[in-house]
């Protein structure tokens, strides 16, 4: 197993208050520069946990019109890192992710659409071979160098995915942030 590596440096998103449509096309996320986050509760919901996943690899086919365009991500299950190995072991075992036999999540989109002043993109996650809506909601998106920077939120309910252990003790929701760069498919 890959021991993580540092948070990616997601190119220093200035996106925040940008949100412009990319140009039509292919475009292949960039796994250094893409920083998929978390934040959690645990010990009853007290003291907050933050931590991140490491992008496999992923891909986004821009087209005119939105809503026929396409988003694939593929994260890798054994790199989660919230600073605590002892922690980050646990998240890995098969009471958790069991990352050994689901070395990967998948999300894969089933719909983009405007929704209040960003996107929606709603789609298919599997983790643990359980698969589950989830809709992430892109906050800004902006043109940079071959291609184009994005942000995203989304909510993920753990026990929806099977992933129900201590309940109580470690919150069920995950909050997901994901600070994509983007590059143009030549």
């Amino acid at each position: 197993m890959r021991a993580p590596a540092a948070v990616p440096d997601a190119g220093a998103m200035t996106v925040t208050e940008t949100l412009q449509l990319p140009a039509p096309g292919a475009y292949r996320l960039d796994p250094d520069r893409t920083a998929v986050t978390f934040s959690t509760r645990h010990l009853f919901g007290l003291a907050p946990v933050r931590g991140f996943f490491r992008l496999r690899s992923g891909h986004v086919d821009v087209a005119d019109p939105l809503p026929s365009s396409a988003v694939r991500a593929v994260i890798e299950a054994s790199s989660v890192d919230t600073r605590n190995p002892v922690r980050d072991t646990a998240v890995r075992s098969k009471q958790y992710l069991d990352a050994e036999h689901h070395p990967e999540f998948v999300f894969a989109s089933t719909g983009i659409e405007p929704a209040g002043e960003g996107w929606s993109v709603a789609g298919v996650l599997t983790i643990r071979g359980h698969r589950e809506p989830v809709t992430l909601a892109v906050t800004a998106c902006a043109p940079s160098a071959g291609g184009f920077l994005a942000v995203a939120t989304a909510r993920v309910d753990r026990y929806a995915f099977g992933v129900t252990t201590m309940r109580g003790m470690a919150a069920r929701y995950l909050n997901l942030r994901l600070e994509i760069r983007a590059v143009a498919v030549r």
